[in-house]
């Protein structure tokens, strides 16, 4: 019998056998329990998608001790992202510049995150490129056992984000949604209130963005000038792996979210925030069908719409009573409730739930919900706090990393919750209401709306 050679065990390949152990602990095998490394064992990032988004997340991992940004990968040197919340140029350049001064030394960059997965010694990769993107870097960051933060949404359509879900699962990595949101106090409270029956059986969710879409209102059709593409800036690579065209400044570094090909509107923008209390508090990951329709202003064949209404109806599931679910955006916005006190607002994010014994308001991202009239709220008995708490979004993943504790929002939580939000796109795409069979995937009464379900990729590229 030949002898086995053994592994050599290094830093890197030891936490991922603490990850794959804690895989198949008593906790399903796509998060991660148990012990694991050291709390002083540093954990390797690497970032792909330097943007505005990629760099605030940057800045959040700079604040914990046991992190090291070993890496930076981006197509883009450096661009003006002054029209989007960040506010500032972004890109590689700033990037490594941010690096530099927080530890003193620069970190190793590349234009093509293939090769710095082959060569840099990574535990795990945050990503936040622009959409269209995320499913084909997601899945080769799986296969390589790396552990995953993917920016929300998960990704641009339904079927990208199964296929996802599945491959983490399978490879037991430790994943993070970034709907920083789910890991807060706040939306436990709101949890932990429905479930106790503050205000009886929810009959009606309504929630709502006035954010997102004033970017593209002017954008109808695909622009017809043909700039040069800017220095430093690999539109090509940018592209994959949807079909290619020609740059124009319409499309990136800030608007790309505006265009079917790349984005997926205001609603794959803001819902993974804004209906997180719904999904979580209503179980609505059990329901096995929903139907959905949707009314917009602004949809073309090319762009994402300037304001849309849409409805999600789910059955009884779990325990719970049939619901109304109703996403608004654009400005638009819900009845003002007859509970609300004179005077007070709704605020331009957030959600409103209608009860059979009363209503809870609360802010987008989760923030302070609250029993309304005020007085119903101080009146209220609360309950034991039942769910786990965490320290924070990153911090609840990278303790994940190293095999400590569930993370809050992984794949198997993060996937359905895209998958249910980005139906909503399928429906303002098809003009029809959809009956949606979700365990198959698959819209039953209006075969033509599949067709949103998948995305077209370039010649030669599938996933």
């Amino acid at each position: 019998m030949k002898t086995q050679k053994r592994k050599k065990v290094t830093r890197r390949n030891f936490l991922g056998t603490v990850a794959a152990a804690g895989a198949v602990s008593v906790v399903p095998r796509h998060v991660l329990g148990r012990s694991g490394a050291a709390p002083s064992e540093k954990v390797n990032v690497a970032i792909i998608g330097t943007g505005g988004q990629g760099i605030v997340n940057m800045k959040q991992l700079f604040q914990e001790a046991d992190v090291r940004i070993a890496a930076l990968c981006d197509v883009n040197e450096e661009s003006d992202y002054s029209m989007f919340y960040y506010g500032n140029t972004a890109g590689l350049k700033p990037a490594r510049a941010l690096v530099r001064q927080r530890y003193g030394q620069p970190c190793p960059t590349y234009r093509d995150y293939h090769e710095m997965l082959d060569k840099e010694d990574i535990d795990a990769v945050l990503l936040a490129t622009p959409d269209h993107s995320h499913a084909v870097i997601a899945l080769d960051v799986i296969a390589k056992g790396k552990h995953l933060y993917c920016e929300k949404p998960l990704c641009r359509t339904v079927y990208e984000t199964r296929m996802v879900t599945e491959a983490a699962r399978k490879a037991g990595v430790a994943t993070q949604l970034g709907n920083f949101g789910h890991s807060s106090e706040d939306l436990r409270l709101c949890c932990e209130w429905i479930w106790d029956g503050a205000i009886g059986d929810i009959t009606e969710v309504h929630s709502w963005t006035d954010t997102g879409a004033r970017r593209w209102r002017s954008l109808t059709d695909r622009p017809k000038e043909r700039p040069p593409v800017p220095a430093g800036f690999d539109w090509r690579t940018w592209c994959e792996p949807v079909p290619y065209r020609p740059y124009h400044p319409d499309y990136a570094p800030v608007r790309w979210r505006a265009w079917w090909q790349f984005g997926s509107g205001t609603i794959g923008d803001f819902a993974c925030h804004h209906l997180d209390p719904a999904f979580w508090a209503l179980k609505l990951g059990e329901a096995e069908s929903f139907t959905v329709e949707a009314s917009s202003y602004g949809t073309t064949k090319e762009t994402c719409p300037a304001a849309s209404l849409i409805y999600y109806h789910f059955p009884a599931r779990a325990g719970m009573k049939p619901v109304r679910i109703s996403w608004y955006e654009g400005g638009l916005m819900p009845p003002r409730p007859e509970v609300l006190e004179k005077g007070r607002s709704m605020g331009g994010h957030g959600i409103l739930f209608l009860g059979t014994k009363g209503a809870i308001l609360g802010g987008g991202w989760s923030k302070s919900p609250r029993i309304i009239p005020e007085t119903k709220m101080r009146a209220y008995k609360r309950p034991p706090k039942t769910l786990p708490r965490v320290k924070g979004h990153h911090r609840n993943w990278l303790d994940a990393c190293k095999g400590q504790g569930r993370p809050s929002t992984h794949f198997g939580y993060g996937g359905p919750l895209t998958e249910f939000t980005l139906m909503g796109n399928v429906a303002l795409r098809t003009g029809k209401k959809l009956e949606f069979d979700w365990k198959n995937m698959k819209v039953t009464n209006a075969p033509e709306a599949n067709q949103f379900i998948k995305p077209d990729y370039r010649e030669g590229r599938t996933i």
